[in-house]
C-alpha cells in the first residue's frame, strides 16, 4: 500500500476517532454541565494546570522522536518505556506530596485531595506513551481510534454515573482516571510490542537530542494553554474559572475535530516525506485547505450562534460563558489556518524552531493574561486572540523557509472557505433578525440557523469552487476504498 493510501486510510480512522470521541465527549460534557456547577469545573481546571504541566516530563519528547526517526531500534523503545515508567512513579509520588502546598497557594483546601487522586494519571500516561508512539509511527490509526473511543466511553459512563449519584467534583476526577485506565488496557491489547530490558544510554541520548525541544515546546504550549486558568483561578476564583472553562472546552473540542483529524496523520506522513520537499509542500497546501474548509464555517458559525448554543446545550446558568466562547472562536479560525506548521518543523528535524516560536508566544501570551485578568474573563480571552494573530507571521516564515511555500498560493487555500463562511453568516444573521422577534422556541431557532447556514455554505462551495469540491470527493473516495480494502 502506498504512502498516500496509508495516509488516506489513516484519515478515515482519524475521522472515526475524532468525531466518535467528540460525540461521546460532548454528550458526557453536556450531562455533566447540567448536573454540576461552575465551581466543580473550576476546581478540576485549576488542578489540571498542575497535572498538565507535570505530565509533560513523563514522555520527555520520546514519542515524537520515535515517530520521526528513520532508523528505529528496539533499544530506543525499551529505553523510552522504562524511563517513562520511572518518571511516572516519581511524579505521582511528588504530586501527592506537594498537593497541600498547591492548595495553600490558591487558598483552596478542596484542591488538595483532587490533586492527590489526579496524580495517579501520571502512571497511566507512562504506560501509554510508548505504545501510542509505535502505533502512530506505523499509521495504525484503527487501533488508536478504538483506544480513544473506548477510553472516552468508559470515562463518560463513570463520570455521569457518579454525578447522578451526587459525588460532585469527584465525578470529574473519576472520569479522568477511568479514561486513562481504559486507554492503557486497550493499547496493550492492540500492540504486539512488549518492553524488554535493552536499555542504552546511547539510544537515550539519541531520543533526548530530538525530544528535548519537543519537551520545551510542550512546556510552553501548556504554559500558554493554562496560564490563563492559573491567573483566573488565583485572582478571580474557581467559579469564574468554571465559566471560562466551558467556553474554552468547546473551542478545544472543535479544534480537535476540525484540525486534529488530519494533523494526527500529517506529522508521521510529513516525516516520511522529509527528504522530498516538493511532495511535502504539495501535501501541506492540501491539508491546510481541507482543514480550513471544515474549520472556518464551524468557528465563524460558533461566534454568531453562541448566544443560542450555550443556553440550549448547557443551560441558562452558563450565560457568562457566551462572550468568552465568541471571542475564542476567533483564535480557532487562526489555529486551523496554521495547524500544520508545527508538524512541518518537527518532520524536517527542526523542533528547535518550533520551540523558539512557542517561547515567543508564551512570553507574549502570559504578559497579555497578566495585564488583562483585572478586567475579567472576556478580557483574558481577547488577549489570547490578539497575541495569536500578531505572532502568526513568525510561524509562517519558518515554514516558508523549510519548504519554500509561496505566499499567494498559501493565502489562496483560504479564499473559498472564508468567502463561503461569510456568506453563511449573512444568511444566519438575517434569519436571527426575523426569528428572534417571533417568539419561536430556542431549539427550533438553533436548528433552523444551523441547517440554513450549513446548506448555504455547501452550496457556495459547490458552485464557486467546483474543482476543490471534486478534489475533496476524490480524496474521500480514495480513503474509503483504502479502508474497504483493509477490511477485506
Amino acid at each position: 500500500m502506498s504512502l498516500r493510501e496509508k495516509a488516506a486510510k489513516g484519515i478515515v480512522w482519524s475521522v472515526i476517532q475524532k468525531w466518535g470521541r467528540t460525540a461521546i465527549w460532548f454528550v458526557t460534557f453536556v450531562a455533566l454541565s447540567r448536573l454540576l456547577g461552575p465551581e466543580d469545573f473550576g476546581l478540576v481546571a485549576l488542578a489540571s494546570v498542575f497535572t498538565a504541566f507535570v505530565d509533560i516530563f513523563l514522555d520527555q519528547g520520546f514519542s515524537a522522536a520515535i515517530v520521526q526517526r528513520a532508523d528505529l531500534e528496539r533499544e530506543h523503545l525499551d529505553t523510552a518505556f522504562w524511563i517513562s515508567i520511572l518518571t511516572g512513579i516519581l511524579l505521582t509520588v511528588g504530586g501527592i506530596a506537594v498537593s497541600g502546598l498547591v492548595a495553600a497557594l490558591f487558598a483552596e483546601p478542596r484542591l488538595a485531595p483532587v490533586l492527590r487522586w489526579l496524580s495517579i494519571s501520571f502512571i497511566l500516561s507512562a504506560l501509554s506513551s510508548s505504545q501510542m508512539a509505535i502505533l502512530q509511527r506505523e499509521l495504525a490509526f484503527k487501533s488508536l481510534a478504538v483506544r480513544s473511543l473506548t477510553a472516552t466511553m468508559a470515562g463518560g459512563i463513570v463520570g455521569v454515573s457518579l454525578a447522578f449519584a451526587g459525588f460532585g467534583v469527584w465525578s470529574l476526577v473519576a472520569q479522568n482516571l477511568a479514561m486513562g485506565l481504559a486507554g492503557v488496557i486497550v493499547l496493550w491489547r492492540a500492540s504486539d510490542w512488549r518492553p524488554g530490558l535493552s536499555l542504552s544510554m546511547k539510544h537515550y541520548k539519541e531520543l533526548f537530542t530530538f525530544g528535548v525541544y519537543v519537551v520545551g515546546n510542550n512546556i510552553l504550549r501548556v504554559l500558554v494553554r493554562h496560564s490563563d486558568d492559573l491567573l483566573i483561578g488565583y485572582f478571580l476564583g474557581p467559579t469564574l474559572l468554571g465559566y471560562y472553562t466551558i467556553g474554552y472546552r468547546l473551542l478545544l473540542v472543535i479544534t480537535r475535530v476540525a484540525t486534529g483529524i488530519i494533523n494526527s496523520v500529517a506529522f508521521p506522513t510529513f516525516s516520511r516525506l522529509q527528504d522530498k520537499p516538493k511532495r511535502m509542500r504539495r501535501a501541506f497546501y492540501e491539508v491546510t485547505q481541507y482543514t480550513s474548509l471544515l474549520a472556518f464555517p464551524i468557528f465563524i458559525g460558533l461566534a454568531i450562534l453562541a448566544p443560542e448554543v450555550v443556553p440550549a446545550v448547557f443551560g441558562e446558568k452558563w450565560a457568562p460563558s457566551i462572550p468568552v466562547m465568541q471571542v475564542l472562536a476567533l483564535i480557532g479560525i487562526l489555529q486551523s489556518a496554521i495547524a500544520f506548521n508545527g508538524s512541518v518543523m518537527k518532520a524536517c528535524g527542526k523542533p528547535s524552531w518550533q520551540f523558539g516560536i512557542m517561547l515567543l508566544h508564551a512570553v507574549c501570551s502570559v504578559t497579555g493574561f497578566v495585564l488583562a485578568v483585572r478586567w475579567g474573563i472576556v478580557a483574558v480571552a481577547a488577549s489570547y486572540v490578539i497575541v495569536g494573530y500578531l505572532l502568526a507571521p513568525v510561524s509562517y516564515m519558518a515554514v516558508r523557509r523549510l519548504i519554500q511555500i509561496d505566499f499567494r498560493t498559501y493565502l489562496r487555500q483560504f479564499a473559498a472557505p472564508l468567502s463561503a463562511s461569510l456568506i453563511m453568516v449573512l444568511v444566519i444573521a438575517g434569519l436571527k433578525n426575523v426569528f428572534q422577534h417571533q417568539g419561536f422556541n430556542l431549539y427550533l431557532q438553533l436548528s433552523v440557523y444551523i441547517m440554513a447556514g450549513g446548506l448555504t455554505y455547501l452550496l457556495v462551495i459547490g458552485v464557486a469552487a467546483r474543482s476543490l469540491s471534486r478534489q475533496v470527493l476524490e480524496r474521500v473516495s480514495l480513503a474509503v476504498q483504502s479502508w474497504k480494502l483493509e477490511k477485506t
